[in-house]
């Protein structure tokens, strides 16, 4: 039985990304013989944390990573996210360990995290689609944090070593998540040999499909200017969906704003909920829906309502389309309000409510079938 070794960096808030790993590493403990190494972001010993941030290197996790190479001895690793705790570190005994090694790529903020300047990170456009930056604010350094200038120049030293290695680091294989995922990279130079298209795992269930739905639509994850969630609540509010409710679940730097300003409006704002009771709540519901500024990697909430058979609305932006059947007609045109209202305004006809979720089911369970991811691991291995 091969042995892999899975290095992740969890993030200080749970997110989709976390998700997608945990999921990943019980699919894949299945068929593998699976070691986990977890980083995370708390701060023990503050000193030592800011001795590692200034050098961008972690000697700690240098040696966690190379002692667990040594007892374990895999036959491959796996990296996730690796900042801040692990580190570019861990890339440094994973050279020397000789060992294949995959990393996969979740999202587009490699691509951002770079540039010290703000007009270089926008590439002369008003808005960066890997994180939402915006080109309203006068300034020049590309404040990746917001109002946080030391972070901002952690990071973007971080991401310039981290770009540099997955680029030109040639023992390293790239996991990516979609087909435009793959071609975004291709177009920055990167060797498309050295790139394989492995989405992330879903745990297909045999849930209960609601036998009558409620007349509420559902936005889950962070409440930001960048995930479009204000713009969702003015389409939902334009729309002439009578007696329907916009629930929005979850938290972020928006919420108590969006909340104050509409939370009369048929919008309710439900704070944070576990994974589980999130599920119970898009199984009942009409459809979920999101209007996203950015490109995305493989939505997870979306992925989620298509196994419960509950369609979903979204935008015409990165890869997410292909995780839907072609001829879906809930995708909408991304910034436009008047497109997105009227694909709210579908939702009136129950049949074809049921009709898109039972499609959008058959398709994620056949493009996340677990044979067929396995036969994509040891293809991607033999190259």
């Amino acid at each position: 039985m091969k042995k892999i070794l899975i290095i992740h960096n969890k993030y200080q808030t749970l997110g989709g990304e976390d998700i997608a790993v945990k999921n990943e590493i019980e699919f894949l403990s299945k068929t593998y013989n699976v070691k986990v190494l977890y980083f995370d972001n708390e701060i023990e010993n503050y000193f030592m944390q800011f001795f590692y941030l200034l050098f961008n290197y972690n000697f700690q996790s240098y040696r966690i990573v190379n002692k667990a190479i040594a007892s374990f001895k895999p036959d491959i690793i796996y990296v996730h996210n690796s900042w801040f705790k692990a580190s570019i570190s861990i890339f440094k005994a994973i050279e020397k360990s000789k060992i294949p090694t995959y990393v996969k790529i979740h999202n587009y903020r490699f691509f951002c995290s770079r540039f010290y300047i703000k007009n270089s990170h926008l590439q002369h456009d008003n808005l960066c689609k890997a994180c939402g930056l915006n080109n309203h604010k006068r300034r020049l350094f590309n404040t990746y944090y917001e109002g946080n200038f030391i972070k901002s120049l952690l990071l973007i030293r971080y991401g310039k070593k981290y770009f540099s290695i997955i680029k030109n680091q040639e023992n390293l294989k790239l996991f990516v998540l979609t087909k435009f995922q793959k071609t975004f990279l291709k177009n920055l130079g990167f060797n498309e040999k050295r790139i394989s298209i492995f989405p992330n795992y879903l745990e297909i269930q045999n849930e209960e499909v609601a036998e009558r739905r409620v007349q509420q639509i559902v936005y889950a994850g962070r409440i930001s200017k960048e995930k479009g969630v204000e713009e969702l609540i003015k389409a939902f509010l334009s729309c002439s969906l009578k007696g329907f409710d916009l629930l929005i679940i979850g938290t972020g730097p928006q919420k108590s704003s969006l909340e104050k300003k509409y939370s009369d409006d048929n919008v309710r704002f439900l704070g944070e909920k576990s994974n589980e009771e999130t599920k119970k709540i898009i199984r009942s519901s009409h459809a979920v829906a999101t209007a996203t500024k950015l490109y995305e990697g493989q939505p997870t909430f979306l992925c989620e309502a298509s196994f419960l058979r509950t369609p979903s609305i979204f935008p015409d932006t990165g890869g997410v389309k292909e995780f839907f059947p072609k001829e879906t007609q809930l995708i909408f045109k991304q910034f436009d309000e008047k497109s997105l209202s009227e694909k709210l305004n579908l939702l009136k006809n129950e049949d074809f409510v049921r009709e898109e979720g039972n499609k959008n089911y058959m398709y994620i369970k056949n493009k996340l079938d677990q044979e067929k991811l396995l036969n994509e691991i040891e293809k991607a291995g033999s190259k």
